[in-house]
């Protein structure tokens, strides 16, 4: 189910009040980083909830953005709204499609102290999010839908054997039925910058991955010189591996 927090946004605009952040000064600011999590194609933030609720049992604020995935602008702007809304460091973490978000999102962004790839693809500056897709196939291409409107979804009845399989079948269900569609060009989108160069990175590699390459995503660990982990997961490591996962994003923000 994909949650809605629009409450607070229309009780202050009923009563008149300004959505004006308030400064806060750097002693107000919390030592611990806060977490931001960045969705990837055919999800959402809801999807995140296993790994967010061990950070904040662990003590971590954490912020799961809900992309329209509409355009990647739109992508990167809402991604950037929710990195200013923090107070302090950030640890900023994309899956999927939405590594190429937070490799545009942080460029500009002194807060993010790490990023950390999970199963993402990372583009070069100037480099579609699709680049190298073509050259590492995998069964997500004989899977995709595309509406009339130009948005693309994952055949359900595929959706469990490329995106999900290690999860269980009523789960991987759900997840099909749930699948957020992206619109196509998207994948033809580049960043104009790409954080990665100036930013500590961190990079989960998905062994059993059907929905992008292992090969690639270790392609793009290496490229980017990140600090990697790999695990025999599917694409939804965040879902099937999720202590693991947030093992990886707590060493991000522990690091020195």
């Amino acid at each position: 189910m994909r949650i809605q927090s629009l409450g607070l946004l229309a009780l202050t605009t009923a009563l008149g009040l300004s959505t004006t952040p308030i400064p806060v000064s750097a002693a107000d600011a919390p030592s611990r980083p806060a977490i931001v999590l960045v969705h990837g194609a055919f999800a959402d933030a809801a999807g995140w909830a296993p790994v967010i609720a061990i950070l904040q049992k662990d003590g971590y604020r954490v912020t799961a953005v809900e992309n329209p995935l509409d355009s990647f602008a739109d992508d990167v702007s809402t991604t950037k709204r929710a990195i200013d809304a923090q107070l302090g460091p950030v640890v900023l973490v994309g899956h999927s499609y939405g590594g190429a978000v937070i490799t545009e999102a942080a460029a500009d962004r002194a807060s993010v102290k790490a990023l950390v790839y999970l199963a993402a693809i990372v583009p070069e500056a100037g480099e579609p999010v699709a680049a190298f897709l073509d050259k590492y196939p995998t069964d997500l291409g004989t899977a995709q839908k595309i509406d009339a409107a130009g948005f693309v979804t994952i055949d359900p009845a595929k959706f469990g054997p490329v995106f999900a399989a290690d999860l269980p079948a009523e789960q991987a269900a759900i997840a099909a039925a749930t699948q957020k569609p992206i619109k196509a060009g998207n994948f033809g989108a580049s960043p104009a910058h790409a954080a990665w160069k100036s930013v500590p990175s961190w990079y989960v590699v998905s062994r059993q991955d059907h929905a992008l390459s292992p090969d690639l995503e270790r392609f793009y660990a290496r490229r980017i010189g990140a600090r990697i982990t790999e695990l025999d997961a599917s694409h939804v490591a965040f879902l099937s591996r999720s202590k693991e996962v947030a093992a990886v994003i707590e060493e991000a923000a522990n690091a020195r």
